[in-house]
């Protein structure tokens, strides 16, 4: 399998490219603000071309290029919660990084075509089958979507709930602590300890390492 990260300079988001190998169709996970040019470079250097946009979840810094990503034609996924994200992408911000986007001029362009990523489903695209798990808390409507490479190495997609060292904000409109720590519980926890944490923000990780040492973690397995 082929991926790729790339992070947004303006917010550190990163966007994920899942193909089943160079030259192939692939799956664009979070394309956030700036990322066109960047992610355009990569499609061309591996020969790729995207047949769809995956969402961990509806906040801008994650889904501002998916209409510039998908165009008219391609569809775009979502976890149902944070549908009312992609309807007001502004609603779901704080006030700061609110004031910030429009003094950027940042304008936003809803994608055409929305579909849900429902709890449990498995969704092929481009040959990539994603497997989505709801994960509220940081958002209503946050996912992870987890798949393997053809070693059966596990990887999963944490979005904004799981980072390295640390887990998503909850300040955020639609954000819950109980729903992050009930996630984090029955969620993360469970996932092998060899899976490959693709986060929405900052390095890559694995589940063993942040059950061993991320303080989130480590207190609620404290906690029994």
């Amino acid at each position: 399998m082929f991926v790729a990260g790339l992070p947004a300079a303006s917010t550190g988001t990163n966007c994920w490219v899942l193909a089943p190998a160079a030259g192939a169709q692939c799956v664009v996970v979070d394309p956030g603000i700036g990322i066109v040019p960047g992610l355009r470079d990569l499609l061309r250097e591996h020969r790729l071309q995207p047949a769809a946009v995956v969402l961990t979840h509806g906040h801008l810094d994650h889904t501002f290029s998916v209409r510039p990503v998908c165009g008219s034609e391609l569809p775009a996924y979502v976890g149902p919660g944070d549908d009312w994200m992609i309807a007001d992408p502004w609603a779901g911000l704080s006030p700061e990084f609110r004031e910030m986007a429009w003094a950027q001029g940042l304008e936003w362009q809803e994608p055409d075509d929305v579909r849900p990523l429902h709890d449990g489903a498995t969704v092929e695209l481009a040959g990539v089958p994603l497997t989505v798990a709801h994960a509220p808390g940081h958002t209503p409507g946050s996912v992870l979507l987890s798949t393997a490479t053809e070693q059966g190495e596990p990887l999963t997609l944490s979005g904004d709930v799981l980072f390295k060292g640390a887990v998503g904000r909850t300040d955020l409109p639609g954000g819950s602590w109980g729903q992050m720590v009930a996630s984090l519980r029955d969620r993360v926890l469970p996932l092998p300890d060899e899976t490959v944490v693709l986060p929405g923000h900052g390095e890559t990780t694995t589940i063993g390492a942040e059950r061993a040492t991320n303080p989130y973690l480590r207190e609620i397995l404290l906690a029994g």
